[in-house]
């Protein structure tokens, strides 16, 4: 089992920096486009009235003219690059991530018997319906007139996330619910481009060369969809990270927190697809990280108050003693060097709590994930109580002595 769990781990390292990799190179091109449609200038004189738009920079030493055809030249390039792999990859290797980590070791990191009681397999099937019906819901919304409008289009689209992401902080736990979001996002966005943007083009190149005038509807239709996929970035990029932040999932507002970045991360987004036109609109930055001040005021660290009545911990047994069984019993099957969790090949985050040293040394972590936030043991898959949970606080706070 030790050779397999490190076998999985080399596995989900290797795919994850795939992820990264092509994620960068998908994320670039996205954002170079964007730049490169919003900064284009009608050529006072052009041999070809094709010509939409041109150009003119520097980069590396060197000078590029970049001109846009809405419908091509008018004859096929010999070598003409497309711009899709990346996003294939970028998607091919995040399923595969889910897959091996939260799919694979669905009662770790996805089950929260907190939450709601899964099975293992229950919990995947409800994480893979979440992807295929929220790409359902949107490529429906694509097909109706309301694409149209944009604000309109945004406004709805983002109420429709908000029910998905509370809907799924019903079942899964706070962090699976948050990756399969932004899986889900990724999968409508990977859609966009297989399904929309890539053969829209290759009608409009096959058009060009049977000789024939391309339908220019087929353009519109993928920067409409690249549009999308570009305002759709920074969420997505918040959710790659946002399981290395509990304070953003773990809490009964965790849909509520992740909306309201989605937002100010798509505000940020326009701000500067506008400063690329010129448009200078400072109230976009400025309401996004008003709002992203806003989450991090109300996700302020607060001691929980459980429900019923207050649990009160006798002095005599706030002992390292008591706080080093609790420790034992529901921390160390996965922080050890090497833990009994078939999850884990080493302790998550180098964090190992079987010393009484190593107690004290991260006392005020244990303190904060799981007193204060709760966020700990993932999916309290160990069943810590409220009370041992009381204990460990009135330990902190009487300043963690080690005797």
């Amino acid at each position: 089992m030790a050779l397999e769990a490190y076998l999985l781990d080399w596995a989900q390292m290797l795919v994850r920096w795939v992820h990264l990799i092509t994620g960068i190179a998908w994320i670039g091109s996205s954002f170079y486009f964007v730049w490169l449609d919003n900064h284009l200038e009608v050529p006072p004189k052009d041999p070809n009235p094709r010509v939409y738009g041109e150009i003119w920079s520097v980069h590396g030493g060197g000078f590029y003219h970049n001109r846009k055809f809405m419908t091509g030249p008018g004859w096929i390039p010999e070598r003409l690059h497309w711009f899709k792999y990346e996003a294939y990859f970028t998607w091919m290797s995040g399923m595969g991530l889910l897959a091996l980590l939260y799919w694979a070791g669905a009662s770790t990191f996805m089950v929260d018997p907190a939450v709601m009681v899964l099975e293992p397999w229950q919990a995947v099937a409800v994480g893979a319906a979440a992807l295929l019906g929220g790409w359902l819901i949107y490529e429906g919304l694509c097909r109706t007139d309301l694409v149209q409008s944009g604000l309109d289009f945004a406004v709805i689209g983002l109420v429709l996330l908000g029910v998905m992401a509370f809907g799924l902080g019903q079942v899964l736990g706070g962090r699976a619910a948050f990756i399969h979001i932004g899986a889900m996002i990724g999968t409508c966005m990977v859609g966009n481009v297989f399904f929309v943007i890539i053969p829209g083009q290759k009608k409009m190149v096959a058009a060009i060369a049977q000789g024939q005038e391309p339908d220019p509807i087929y353009g519109l239709r993928g920067k409409q969809r690249s549009v999308h996929n570009n305002y759709l970035t920074l969420p997505v990029l918040f959710i790659m990270i946002s399981n290395h932040y509990p304070m953003t999932y773990s809490g009964a507002w965790n849909w509520a927190v992740l909306m309201v970045i989605t937002v100010a991360g798509m505000l940020i987004r326009h701000f500067f697809n506008l400063k690329h036109k010129g448009i200078i609109k400072p109230w976009l930055p400025l309401t996004g990280a008003a709002l992203l001040a806003g989450v991090a005021v109300f996700l302020y660290p607060r001691p929980h108050a459980p429900k019923g009545p207050a649990i009160v911990i006798a002095p005599e047994r706030v002992t390292f003693a008591n706080v080093q069984e609790i420790i034992n019993n529901r921390c160390v099957s996965c922080h050890a060097a090497t833990p009994s969790r078939a999850a884990f090949v080493t302790a998550p985050a180098g964090i190992k709590l079987e010393e009484a040293g190593d107690i004290k040394r991260w006392a005020g972590r244990i303190h904060e994930q799981a007193v204060i936030r709760r966020a700990m043991p993932q999916g309290n898959v160990t069943a810590i109580t409220e009370e041992e949970r009381a204990l460990l606080g009135a330990w902190y706070l009487a300043g963690a002595p080690g005797k």
